[in-house]
């Protein structure tokens, strides 16, 4: 578990821009349950959050078409809600950090640590966009 002071700016990357944070499993199965759009953040302390995986998440909602829910859940803090947030992203397996977007409740895109860590924020943003205008 990591203090929340350390966190605290880390969640704020994403609340700021409209992000909800789940917290519990009761928080994700409300999410989970929602009509349309979601996209979920599973957020991290790690380097490739902090320079790629924000960044890009933030910059995505730049394009005309976004999803209508926007969640984050965060690795080593709320354990619960990462893993049961991790297990509607099956067949995948669990990283961090990582970005799901579900439409109706169904997984239509996901983007793994791999696909995150090393690429510049732009390409993040830039493959959520196209998942975005294709799903949204």
């Amino acid at each position: 578990m990591y203090p929340a002071e350390l966190v605290k700016p880390m969640r704020e990357d994403l609340t700021e821009v409209g992000f909800t944070e789940l917290h519990t499993t009761a928080d994700v199965e409300a999410a989970m349950k929602k009509e349309g759009t979601s996209l979920v953040v599973v957020n991290s302390v790690c380097g490739c959050a902090a320079a790629n995986a924000r960044p890009g998440a933030r910059m995505a909602l730049q394009n005309a078409k976004t999803p209508d829910n926007l969640y984050t859940v965060f690795a080593g803090v709320d354990r619960e809600a990462t893993d049961l947030a991790r297990n509607f992203m099956v067949p995948f397996p669990p990283s961090s950090p990582s970005m799901a977007l579900f439409k109706d409740g169904e997984l239509v895109h996901m983007l793994e640590r791999h696909h995150i860590e090393g690429r510049p924020a732009e390409m993040i943003a830039e493959n959520l966009a196209d998942a975005f205008n294709e799903h949204c």
